[in-house]
């Protein structure tokens, strides 16, 4: 009778087990599930202002696409915030057509971009819509709005991205997973050398954003710089200055989205942005609309915090890594402007580009003692790092000295140490010096820092 009891009990302790067990995976997908409202929910347009759109639509949430009734086709817009018991919507194309009263349809869900690894070799605009008249391969739908990854879940960076170029890979090395920004003023060579690091650096694939930029430089990017080598084995994503800033907002998202993908499937992602900046002006010009106060420099209090939220999605995971290149415009070549100070303070490191160098025709123009990596002494050996350090000093020292030495008012034999650096100058200027169409091979550039090095080490220790 016991023995009978036993088997009952446990009996039931199964039964309540496979209980739990179903009601678990019914949880899950319902959690899973979107919610699916069977009937369109409509509202009314009562006033068009600027870039902002009003309407009367009760039940929409932030981020929500709505199509508002307009002449020739409907127009998408976004949800971007409240105001009054009215719906704030900022129109993802042109205003000519609208009406007021013009139905607005909510569509309960928010922007999305299909993402497939057919899409290298592809130009897609900020929406993630084809540009170059080929059709969207099919693949997975994923929202464009995504958390960061947690802190704790980020692997150590600890492996060197070589990226093809001299003074990067010898003073500034990048590690697989890192955020570094080129600092630059206009007209300095920022599309060059993205051109280069697009072309030259050793990733799996290359996720390109053009954000604000004149659209005459679009084809001149892609056809020049890039060119069909760096294109092969790159998606670029282009939202151009004549866009309304809300398609500027999401095309950096839409980018980093597909970067996103690809590192999930395990690839080494570079993601280049040209720039940082320009988003962070349509980012001004959208709060500005929706009633936002001004800050520093007219910015408003979202784009200071949209920006590490979006740099922070960038980074090594468990599958992959993206490592993120974004170029900061600085105002009249203030590096302390308020992107380009807020930028520095988020990023793992900066790349600053001198106009002196570029006038007098040294090209790529890399400021080498403004230029800092942060993670550099983690991926590059200890050699490697005793020899950028070595000359680095030389390269103060020319700088420090190169008034007195220009006027004729130095004497060999005063300083040693200025001795060798001008003995050394014309060699690390060619180091340094580096034509867009020529990669250098990382193995290469070490053994001539080194071999730099250790003849500056001779002249020290002689």
């Amino acid at each position: 009778m016991t023995e009978r009891k036993r088997a009952q009990n446990q009996l039931l302790i199964v039964d309540r087990q496979l209980e739990v067990a179903a009601l678990e995976r019914l949880h899950a997908r319902l959690h899973a599930c979107t919610p699916t409202r069977l009937h369109a929910v409509y509202g009314r347009l009562v006033q068009a202002s600027g870039l902002v759109l009003e309407s009367i639509c009760p039940t929409a949430f932030i981020g929500e696409l709505a199509l508002v009734e307009c002449e020739p086709e409907p127009l998408l817009a976004e949800v971007v915030g409240f105001r009054n018991g009215t719906t704030l919507l900022m129109p993802l194309g042109d205003l000519t057509g609208l009406r007021v009263g013009a139905k607005v349809r909510l569509t309960h869900r928010s922007l999305t971009c299909t993402v497939s690894e057919q899409l290298i070799g592809r130009v897609l605009d900020g929406l993630g819509r084809p540009l170059d008249g080929k059709p969207l391969p099919p693949g997975e739908e994923r929202p464009i709005y995504a958390d960061p990854p947690s802190p704790l879940q980020r692997p150590l960076i600890s492996e060197p991205l070589p990226v093809g170029i001299r003074a990067i890979d010898a003073f500034a090395t990048l590690g697989k997973g890192q955020r570094i920004g080129i600092f630059a003023g206009s007209g300095v060579g920022k599309s060059t050398l993205l051109g280069m690091l697009a072309r030259f650096a050793k990733a799996d694939v290359s996720v390109i954003a053009l954000i604000g930029e004149r659209g005459r430089e679009v084809r001149e990017f892609l056809e020049r710089q890039l060119g069909e080598e760096g294109l092969r084995h790159s998606v670029v994503v282009v939202a151009t200055s004549d866009q309304p800033p809300i398609i500027r907002l999401k095309g950096a998202l839409v980018a980093m989205t597909v970067a996103e993908f690809f590192r999930d499937k395990g690839a080494d992602v570079l993601f280049v942005m040209d720039s940082l900046t320009r988003w962070a002006m349509a980012g001004r010009e959208v709060g500005l609309a929706i009633g936002e106060p001004p800050t520093s420099r007219g910015y408003t209090p979202s784009v200071f915090a949209m920006m590490p939220k979006f740099l922070e999605r960038a980074g090594r995971s468990e599958k992959g890594s993206i490592t993120a290149l974004v170029t900061v415009l600085v105002e009249a070549d203030d590096l302390n402007d308020p992107i380009a100070d807020h930028a520095r303070s988020i990023l793992d490191g900066h790349i600053v580009l001198s106009r002196t160098l570029t006038e007098r025709g040294h090209l790529p123009p890399i400021d080498i003692l403004a230029s800092l990596s942060r993670v550099m002494p983690d991926v590059v050996s200890d050699e490697h790092w005793q020899a950028a350090q070595t000359l680095r000093a030389i390269l103060s020292v020319l700088r420090d000295n190169e008034d007195l030495v220009r006027l004729g008012a130095y004497r060999r034999g005063t300083d040693p140490l200025l001795d060798k650096a001008l003995d050394l100058k014309d060699e690390l200027m060619t180091f340094l010096r580096q034509d867009r169409d020529e990669p250098a091979e990382f193995e290469r550039t070490m053994e001539w820092l080194t071999a730099l090095a250790a003849k500056v080490n001779e002249c020290m220790h002689a």
